[in-house]
């Protein structure tokens, strides 16, 4: 789902927001989520997951194409952790050992 379709879902959803004031709600919810991770804080949500920042160490990498070594700074990163109900949702009715991306094909 894009974030188009999330607004359009949310304003048919509730008939009463116009499009414009649900792509708002959408875009702040966004941006303070941003907003909490760029400052270093964790987003609970509960019954969906959890957003974090990690930390990734400086290292020595290698230019693929050249194969000369390259320092990579130390850098943040954000991690999503699902929680407990989104994940027994995720996987309620799946076939064993079948990702959904390949039953969907057939």
């Amino acid at each position: 789902m894009t974030k188009s379709e999330l607004i359009a879902e949310l304003a048919a959803a509730n008939p009463h927001l116009l499009a414009r004031d649900a792509e708002l709600i959408v875009a702040t919810i966004f941006e303070e989520i941003v907003a909490a991770l760029a400052n270093g804080h964790r987003v609970e949500l509960r019954g969906f997951g959890a957003f974090t920042v990690k930390r990734r160490n400086a290292r020595t990498g290698r230019n693929p194409r050249t194969g000369e070594a390259v320092a990579v700074e130390e850098k943040f990163v954000p991690f999503f952790k699902a929680g407990k109900e989104l994940r027994e949702k995720v996987n309620r009715g799946r076939p064993a050992g079948r990702p959904a991306a390949n039953r969907a094909r057939g």
